[in-house]
């Protein structure tokens, strides 16, 4: 049975010298020219979580895509539609044992052969049906802090064409230090639809903080989790103003000289005050950082630990 809670969710991690989000048509990292801050989209959120859980053994149904095995969506869900145990479930109903397709959603195409709807597809003779994730992040999450983006050049040993005598030369752009904030919503009537339960939530939070903690590519080795928040709503129509905003950084330094949180203070006297609201039932939290589950704790009996598995 679902007994979800309406909730929204803050997770902080800080990025060194890192690029925590390349556009895919640049190679850059995504920033905001006006405020100088960087930008993380929830694909890129999103694949961290699932890589987790691939890594564990979960059946999900968006893989990092292999160069060796591409596959379109129809393929890749027909091929795992086929192996299913109960030969009686439906699509639909396959596609809710698949932990991303109950988390984030997914418009699943029906894969056809010579104009017939293949055996994927035992409900109607649509092209694909939707289910709506009941967790959505923010398209594109800012950093807390402004950055100066630098600039490193890398050099290769291959040559980039056949005649040429040295490697190739190329730029990229880095970010010195990022406090990044992501913000998410869980959403209980979507839950009911997805069949998302509690369990897929304390897994997802789980692969979440241990996914940043663990990331071994060039780009995304610098990286640590700090700090997640789940601010958790009496009723389903309840809504705090301005979430994304209840955490600030405060420091003597720019912005953008910060180098590690040596060099500035979390600010959670805006969050201290939206525990009081009357529509927020609790605010639970997790950190392994000593200084800020004190801060927290000392905040009274609304903000209660989360456990991170």
């Amino acid at each position: 049975m679902n007994n979800l809670e309406k909730s929204e969710i803050l997770f902080f991690y800080e990025s060194k010298y890192s690029q925590p989000n390349g556009d895919p048509f640049t190679g850059e990292q995504r920033y905001d020219e006006e405020t100088k801050k960087i930008l993380v989209s929830d694909v890129r959120i999103k694949r961290f979580i699932r890589d987790y859980w691939n890594e564990k053994g979960k059946l999900i149904y968006v893989l990092n895509p292999d160069p060796d095995n591409k596959l379109t969506a129809g393929q890749r869900f027909k091929q795992l539609f086929e192996k299913r145990s109960d030969k009686n479930m439906t699509a639909r109903q396959f596609a809710k044992t698949l932990i991303d397709v109950r988390s984030f959603g997914a418009v699943i195409p029906i894969q056809k052969e010579k104009g017939k709807v293949k055996e994927a597809n035992q409900e109607n003779n649509a092209d694909a049906f939707n289910l709506t994730g009941a967790v959505q992040f923010a398209i594109l999450n800012p950093s807390l802090n402004s950055v100066d983006l630098s600039t490193l050049q890398n050099t290769s040993t291959f040559i980039s064409k056949e005649g040429d005598k040295q490697g190739t030369i190329g730029t990229s752009s880095t970010v010195p230090y990022a406090l990044c904030q992501i913000h998410g919503w869980i959403n209980p009537t979507s839950a009911k639809a997805s069949g998302l339960e509690q369990a897929d939530v304390d897994d997802m939070f789980s692969a979440l903080w241990h996914s940043v903690n663990n990331a071994n590519t060039r780009s995304k080795s610098n990286q640590s989790s700090l700090l997640l928040v789940q601010i958790v709503y009496k009723n389903t129509n309840d809504k705090i103003y301005g979430a994304d905003r209840l955490v600030r950084i405060k420091t003597e330094k720019q912005e953008e000289q910060l180098r590690s949180m040596e060099d500035f203070n979390l600010n959670f006297d805006t969050l201290k005050d939206a525990a009081a609201s009357d529509k927020v039932k609790e605010i639970r939290y997790y950190s392994e950082l000593d200084t800020i589950n004190g801060q927290l704790k000392s905040f009274g009996d609304k903000f209660k630990p989360l456990t991170i598995s």
